[in-house]
């Protein structure tokens, strides 16, 4: 309950108490809260749902809020409220969601299910155009040929944000991992804006709200280029961004440089968080002002990570001041 106690009833009441998950800060950080649903209602709500394969929520988009609910009901409805005010929540905003009793590849349809349950019961996720679905699932080998760093494992991918060129609102980003073979490194690594020394430098500099062209490789499957700031501010007039290095592009000079500077800050904060995240758990983050990548692996010829996305917009509270998509 101390959790509970510290975080602001924004759009629905929170409960006075909680069944069926814990709550606690992260060993990371206290803005990453650790959720753990219990062993027993992750195999209720798997029995629950078993009529439903993967198959037909890909089909059947009414049946991903059915899941949903069949989960909160099964934590007596305390989960959701849990969910809706912490993820927009500026002091916080970020889960670490762990099912207990996933934890192996042989689960991974049931990994589906729990973070779409998860996810719809504060959003719903967008169309992945990469997967043609609204997650996707991929792959990453100790070789690869991709058009991007998303499955180049032996550098570091980037700090970004998620959506920065296509048109949806992307308020989360739920990234699970469902296998992992061979692996050393490769933690997930995170920053809170408000943690990031470099923010007010960036922020209140003339390129800050300057709108730039944002375009993505063809592995993406995004015909059209997007055009919008670095910066803006949330419902509260709090700065958020919306960046990534590999898609943004600079019509000049000084753009070009002043990107480059943001970039070099953000990747040597000494605020970057550096997350594990073991198999069937996955993290859970407001994207617009916590900042995801993911750190090196060192190599294997049989290394082999199987991760999950869905990211999407919330649907009971908000961040930004003007969602697109209701």
């Amino acid at each position: 309950m101390t959790v509970l106690a510290q975080l602001p009833a924004l759009a629905m009441p929170l409960p006075a108490d909680i069944r069926g998950f814990t709550l606690a800060p992260s060993a990371a950080s206290p803005r990453l809260l650790q959720l753990t649903i219990t062993r027993d209602v992750v195999a209720a709500f798997l029995k629950a749902v078993a009529e439903w394969p993967v198959q037909a929520l890909e089909y059947k988009s009414m049946l991903r809020f059915r899941v949903a609910k069949i989960l909160d009901d099964l934590c007596d409805n305390t989960l959701q409220p849990v969910l809706v005010n912490t993820l927009v929540d500026r002091a916080t905003g970020g889960f670490q969601v762990v099912p207990e009793g996933l934890d192996s590849v042989e689960q991974a349809d049931d990994m589906v299910k729990v973070a779409t349950a998860v996810a719809h019961l504060m959003g719903r996720s967008n169309y992945d155009a990469m997967s043609g679905q609204y997650f996707a699932r991929f792959v990453v080998k100790n070789v690869d040929s991709s058009d991007s760093y998303l499955r180049q494992p032996h550098r570091v991918m980037e700090l970004h944000n998620d959506g920065t060129f296509v048109e949806q609102d992307t308020d989360y980003v739920l990234m699970m991992k469902i296998d992992e073979q061979h692996m050393e490194g490769g933690n997930s690594l995170l920053l809170h804006l408000d943690d990031w020394e470099g923010l007010e430098r960036f922020y209140h500099h003339p390129l800050a709200r300057r709108e730039m062209r944002w375009t993505a490789p063809p592995s993406k499957n995004v015909g059209k280029d997007i055009y919008h700031a670095v910066f803006d501010v949330d419902a509260s007039g709090l700065p958020i961004m919306a960046y990534i290095d590999q898609f943004v592009q600079p019509k000049n000079f000084e753009e070009g440089n002043w990107l480059t500077d943001l970039s070099e800050s953000l990747e040597n904060s000494p605020a970057i968080l550096s997350v594990p995240n073991p198999v069937g758990s996955f993290l859970l983050i407001n994207n617009h002002f916590w900042l995801h990548g993911r750190d090196r692996f060192t190599p294997h010829p049989e290394l082999r990570r199987e991760l999950m996305r869905q990211r999407g917009y919330f649907t009971h509270a908000k961040t930004l001041r003007k969602p697109r998509q209701v």
